[in-house]
């Protein structure tokens, strides 16, 4: 009788405990596919992919899309930017500015924190900027702040910190003096590089912006999670002032260098958003009526970099036939697929001249021509004692795309001029790193607009921090000193016009094409729009 007893009630105890763990499964998976994430709490995540892994997410040691994307939904300026584009208030309510446009005055909104709950003042922005310009930090964006009266001179050894024009008065006002009138200067303070820090953090701890446990920042979202080359995720910042009209409780980022692999995931629903899109559908979706597919402006270009102090790329015809000799068209129609425009200058359509688009106005600034290509060829390497080009590679970050438009490249060049070249990819950041050690014949590089003015295009003065090719040129130097002088709308864009034709003229870099937009994102998925100069932004985005 009691082994009957014991059969029995081990039975019933089976059958319930198979129904909990029933009904609990089928909890699970509908929770994943209304929150898509997982979450048995049904809060709201969103999952995409950042395609690479950060070098650092410090406002100031920031330099690229990779760092960029994150910077951009956990800190905020003292502005930001509507879908629209225009300039509304951020961190600041208001500001004022002098006749001479030269003394910009910000007040702060009342009650601002850090994600830590540190009260956020006037004091964190100046410090900031002074931090980013200080010599000690190297910081490759240095440059953006030397519209400040002082920023130069300090960030070159030359001035003091003291001197530098931005300064808190009290704990909702910040002065900024600048060295000369600069239009675009309000564009600029919602750009990464002019984000605040938390000063008492980043005296306490210089390494916190390495790691999700000490992070602190002051956007919408704050850094929770870092797993180093594998993911990230940021989560609702509750200290955030704007906070009831952030509708996701979290967004997981994936770092996975291979776009294939990710379309996967995204065709799977483990992402919501895809962007970069493989090259093959972008082709596709160009020319469906998915209504997931999107396509946004971008303020872009696509180029490659010759290393100008290496021989025989340091010779103008050299570099000018190799790129007369290849035919954008067929990249673009063929290879890239998303709409993107051959490039025969640098600065992309989308940017307001004087009178009309600044692009349209300046036309082709060269032309294919595989003869000429030749005949410069041959003039150019004769010039440095060589009869052909010696072994060289094109350096490219590991994305499908990349490697297929190199390897068009690669069949044109030798098509059309029998030039033999490898290729050589790496990690985006090893491949940044050896950009600016100057390990490199030719690298293939982007730049997105960091405001939308010509001079952001104009990377290319001696010494600049993105002047990769390590070209230098007076006549382009001095261009852009003049651009830089005036207020006067036509002589600015005279001489950016004029600096564009000097550089293309000697072609230290050679343009491929201008960038398009086209990413994918789910159709339970609101409110995601895209800036002419920056990633798909999700800060109001919501999912049902």
């Amino acid at each position: 009788m009691k082994k009957s007893k014991f059969s029995v009630l081990a039975l019933l105890m089976a059958i319930m405990l198979m129904l909990a763990a029933c009904n609990g499964g089928s909890k699970e998976t509908s929770n994943e596919k209304e929150g898509g994430s997982g979450d048995s709490s049904g809060s709201k995540v969103l999952n995409v992919n950042n395609s690479s892994e950060p070098g650092s997410l410090h406002p100031a040691n920031a330099q690229g899309t990779h760092e960029s994307w994150i910077l951009e939904h956990t800190f905020e300026g003292l502005t930001k930017k509507t879908e629209e584009g225009k300039i509304v208030p951020g961190s600041a309510e208001s500001w004022e500015i002098s006749e001479d446009g030269l003394t910009w005055t910000f007040k702060l909104k009342d009650g601002l924190k850090w994600s830590n709950g540190d009260p956020l003042t006037a004091i964190d922005f100046e410090y900031a900027w002074k931090y980013a310009l200080k010599p000690e930090t190297a910081a490759d964006y240095a440059y953006q702040l030397y519209y400040l009266k002082g920023g130069e001179a300090y960030n070159s050894k030359k001035g003091k910190e003291e001197d530098v024009g931005v300064k808190a008065t009290d704990e909702h006002t910040l002065v900024v003096t600048l060295e000369q009138p600069t239009p675009y200067f309000l564009d600029l303070t919602s750009f990464y590089t002019f984000y605040p820090i938390n000063k008492k953090v980043q005296e306490e701890n210089p390494k916190w912006a390495l790691d999700a446990k000490t992070h602190v920042s002051n956007g919408p979202f704050k850094l929770t999670e870092w797993k180093h080359k594998e993911s990230l995720k940021i989560e609702k910042n509750e200290n955030y002032y704007d906070k009831d009209k952030i509708k996701l409780d979290a967004v997981n980022f994936a770092l996975i260098e291979d776009e294939n692999t990710a379309w996967q995931m995204y065709q799977s629903g483990e992402l919501d958003l895809a962007y970069p899109l493989p090259v093959d559908i972008q082709g596709q979706m160009v020319n469906s009526d998915d209504k997931e597919f999107k396509m946004g402006k971008e303020l872009a270009v696509y180029y490659y970099n010759f290393n100008t102090e290496v021989k025989p790329f340091n010779n103008a015809k050299v570099r000018k036939a190799l790129s007369m000799a290849i035919e954008r068209q067929k990249i673009t129609e063929n290879v890239a697929q998303g709409g993107q425009k051959p490039a025969f200058g640098v600065v992309p359509p989308g940017i307001p001249d004087a009178s009309g688009d600044f692009q349209e106005n300046t036309g082709n600034l060269f032309k294919e021509d595989v003869t000429e290509a030749k005949k410069l060829l041959k003039e150019g390497l004769a010039e440095e004692g060589m009869k052909e080009l010696p072994e060289f590679s094109i350096l490219y970050n590991t994305l499908d795309s990349h490697k297929k438009i190199a390897e068009a490249v690669q069949g044109m060049w030798r098509d059309n001029l029998g030039v033999e070249v490898t290729l050589e990819n790496a990690e985006f950041q090893v491949k940044l790193d050896r950009e600016k050690a100057g390990d490199f014949e030719i690298s293939r590089a982007g730049w997105v607009g960091d405001y939308v003015d010509p001079m952001t295009f104009m990377l290319w003065e001696t010494d600049g921090a993105y002047n990769d090719a390590g070209w230098s040129n007076k006549e382009y130097d001095n261009l852009l000193k003049e651009a830089k002088s005036t207020m006067d709308p036509k002589e600015r864009m005279d001489a950016l016009h004029k600096a564009e034709k000097v550089m293309i003229d000697e072609m230290p870099i050679l343009p491929v094409y201008f960038y398009t937009k086209p990413y994918m994102v789910k159709s339970n998925v609101t409110g995601v729009f895209a800036p002419i100069n920056a990633y798909p932004n999700f800060i109001y985005a919501d999912k049902k």
